[in-house]
């Protein structure tokens, strides 16, 4: 199979999968934070952790790159430090990826943690669960569906960022360029074919996705 076909494929699906877990990670844990605890600033943070649904992903990507970049603080402490720099890098659009589905995540997070009601959490605080046993017995468990959900829905975000990705890792075919990214310079190349076929790749890809997290949102007495 052709590479120019195969490669944005196989790339896309990487920095997606990579992007979706470490988005899934600090998402549950922050939803986990706002859902149990009170401090000053609680919305404000909200509002500020939400802002890559928002914000224009060029301007996330220019806030990457000033973060990142080599004279970025972050950019040039891992420059000094590693000898590791992400600008123009796969592993720089797995970050671009994880900024722009964080939101989705964080935010189904929070909504189905915000959902158990604390009397299963008092429950288990009665027989003596610490509070990480009660996040990950009782929690986790009934909010699975919900944070499911918002997990796909990030996977599908992931998959078809452009902008961010554009900026921090560039378009670089064989390197950096994801099926978006394939899509943008086959259609400026004039390649309607191959650029028909990466879009529908997505399209359907994106369409599977949907289904499914539309389906784990059902309730099950609609189901």
């Amino acid at each position: 199979m052709d590479m120019t076909f195969l490669f944005p494929v196989q790339l896309s699906l990487r920095v997606a999968t990579l992007a979706t877990l470490t988005s899934l990670v600090f998402g549950v844990l922050l939803g986990w934070v706002f859902h149990r605890y009170r401090f000053w600033g609680k919305e404000l943070l909200d509002s500020i952790l939400s802002l890559p649904m928002v914000l224009p992903p060029t301007v996330l990507g220019y806030y990457l790159i000033v973060l990142l970049g080599r004279n970025g603080f972050a950019g040039r402490w891992l420059q000094e430090t590693f000898g590791i720099t992400l600008i123009f890098t796969w592993q720089g659009a797995v970050i671009a990826a994880a900024v722009v589905s964080f939101p989705l995540i964080f935010k189904s997070a929070r909504a189905a943690l915000d959902g158990v009601e604390r009397k299963y959490e008092d429950a288990a605080r009665t027989l003596g669960y610490p509070e990480w046993r009660v996040f990950l017995r009782v929690c986790l468990p009934l909010a699975g569906r919900g944070i499911l959900a918002g997990t796909m829905l990030a996977f599908a975000r992931a998959m078809g960022e452009f902008g961010a990705t554009l900026m921090i890792a560039g378009n670089l075919p064989g390197r950096t360029q994801t099926l978006s990214l394939a899509v943008y310079s086959a259609t400026q190349a004039g390649q309607d074919s191959l650029a028909a076929q990466l879009v529908l790749v997505i399209s359907v890809l994106c369409t599977l996705i949907l289904w499914v997290s539309g389906r784990l949102l059902t309730p099950k007495w609609q189901a």
